[in-house]
């Protein structure tokens, strides 16, 4: 059947030859008939990978961790930067919730936040602005309860409840002012 030595597929109606001219492997029954010519590289694929496995793996990895931290933030909303949470303030009156405890708020908080605890939003909720079209913009120390916080005020009505990514020390990173007491 004109096999040369070399490998074949399950199929019986697969033969699988070598190119004269390069020496890869093509596969000739019906794909020639239809003038499509499909090469056989497997020999060469394996070895590639073999060859560069721990390439692979650290792409695959990091790739993994990329995907990681954008879907860990805040139930896929993501939240905002400080800019735009300093955008959304001053251009469509914006509202910023400080969801830190108390002796956490004190310590320090970006300039006019309102503190309203995690734990206590529901209970709070009187406190909250009463237009539920206005960004709520939440803080916290680093965005995670800040996230929490957004996920609860949504289910409140709240369309429009961002975290501030990376939080208060975020903020700080930005130049933007922190005030105590």
């Amino acid at each position: 059947m004109g096999n040369r030595g070399a490998p074949r597929h399950a199929k019986s109606s697969i033969v699988v030859e070598p190119c004269r001219a390069t020496g890869a492997h093509v596969c000739a029954p019906k794909f020639l008939e239809w003038g499509i010519r499909v090469t056989y590289t497997s020999e060469f694929n394996l070895k590639f990978i073999i060859d560069n496995l721990a390439l692979i793996a650290v792409a695959v990895i990091s790739g993994g961790m990329l995907l990681w931290t954008s879907f860990s933030r805040g139930g896929g909303s993501g939240g905002v930067t400080a800019a735009e949470a300093v955008r959304l303030m001053n251009r469509e009156k914006g509202v910023m919730i400080d969801v830190c405890e108390p002796g956490e708020h004190a310590a320090g908080h970006c300039t006019g936040s309102r503190n309203i605890p995690v734990g206590e939003l529901e209970k709070r909720a009187a406190e909250l602005p009463k237009n539920k079209q206005l960004p709520v913009l939440l803080m916290c120390q680093s965005g995670a309860r800040a996230s929490r916080a957004a996920a609860t005020l949504r289910k409140l009505g709240y369309e429009r409840a961002l975290p501030v990514s990376g939080g208060l020390r975020a903020w700080r990173d930005a130049g933007l002012p922190v005030e105590k007491g």
